[in-house]
């Protein structure tokens, strides 16, 4: 009999969550076993189960953001050996691949060594944020398709490009912004609670408005700051209300990007386009040259400080934990902090 494991299982569709064992899988080629020590939770995983999208395989296991101790070496693994700490973004199309497990099966391409600065819990809120961040800025399909940084030097004559990020505390905002500063954009214009002012001017916003302003409200307070059009509007919220908002700020032929499909639709002849991108990795329809990129510059970023984790809440008792958390993140009861878990404290 296989070595068994500790497992957060969504046994059907729209079904109830359960804490149950199943086998530790083996790695296959490019792929390493991951003991996960920190799993983060994503407002996709409660969506997940309440919506009955996107998995479409019963019994699954959900939970994308990873950080743990490499296990075991799949054939071909060559920049990582058994030890090392590491954080990874699953794949819940894949139940061997999902996070919220004791052990788990990680892609090396999007795999990264985690800096002795940072610990397993601050790692775990990465991977997801970092690469819808990623995906919407400087994905050609399904992004603003801007050059990304590490591919081209700053230059500081360049004139400097506004950009607006709704939703500027969650993860994904919060991810865009340091991004978006990395990429040279000045000013960083954001929203979010009064409360998360200064977390997310710690990210690197230059300016902060009220989530709650209108959507014409908040075109006064921008045209204070900059005359420059605002061809780029990152929605990281994108309910129908923020899309609307996002919309009435973008100036001609700018680029709405959203992390829900659009509502919105262009009626005015003014060459707008709002475009949903999507944060994996894995799916094959997506730039997986771009993450691969992107990850092979997250443990620099995160070694020198250039990426700055999400503040964290650490939820009790292990895997069982993840039922509260996702049902409290489903409440909106959740503000400026990611939540994770430890599956090796299940009981």
């Amino acid at each position: 009999m296989s070595p068994q494991q500790k497992a957060l299982i969504l046994l059907e569709k729209q079904g109830n969550f359960k804490v149950g064992s199943r086998s530790i899988p083996t790695p296959g080629t490019g792929q390493l076993l991951v003991k996960v020590y920190s799993a983060a939770l994503n407002p996709v995983d409660y969506k997940i189960q309440v919506d009955g999208i996107f998995v479409t395989h019963y019994p699954a296991v959900l939970g994308v953001d990873i950080a743990g101790i490499v296990e075991e070496l799949g054939e071909g693994v060559e920049n990582f050996r058994e030890g090392d700490k590491v954080l990874a973004h699953g794949n819940f199309y894949m139940i061997d691949q999902g996070a919220f497990q004791q052990y788990t099966l990680a892609v090396a391409t999007f795999t990264a060594k985690i800096p002795s600065s940072q610990s397993f819990d601050s790692a775990a809120t990465v991977p997801l944020g970092v690469d819808t961040a990623v995906a919407g800025l400087y994905g050609k399909h399904l992004g603003a398709g801007i050059t990304p940084p590490w591919a081209k030097i700053v230059n500081d004559h360049e004139p400097k490009k506004p950009i607006v990020i709704l939703g500027g505390s969650s993860s994904v905002g919060s991810y865009t912004i340091q991004l978006a500063r990395l990429s040279g954009f000045y000013p960083i214009i954001t929203t979010a609670s009064p409360s998360n002012e200064d977390l997310v001017k710690d990210y690197g916003a230059t300016h902060f408005f009220d989530r709650h302003l209108s959507a014409s409200q908040l075109m006064v307070a921008i045209n204070k700051v900059t005359d420059s059009p605002i061809r780029i509007v990152y929605d990281a919220i994108s309910l129908p209300e923020t899309q609307s908002v996002g919309w009435g700020l973008l100036a001609q032929n700018g680029i709405l990007v959203l992390t829900l499909p659009a509502l919105v639709k262009e009626d005015e002849g003014k060459g707008r386009k709002a475009v949903h991108t999507i944060g994996s990795p894995h799916l094959p329809h997506n730039n997986q040259e771009l993450f691969r990129s992107s990850w092979g510059m997250i443990e620099k970023w995160l070694l020198e400080g250039i990426i700055q984790p999400n503040n964290r809440e650490i939820l009790p008792n292990g895997l069982e934990g993840i039922i509260g958390g996702l049902e409290r993140m489903r409440m909106e009861q959740v503000s400026g902090t990611k939540l994770v878990a430890h599956p090796q404290e299940t009981k």
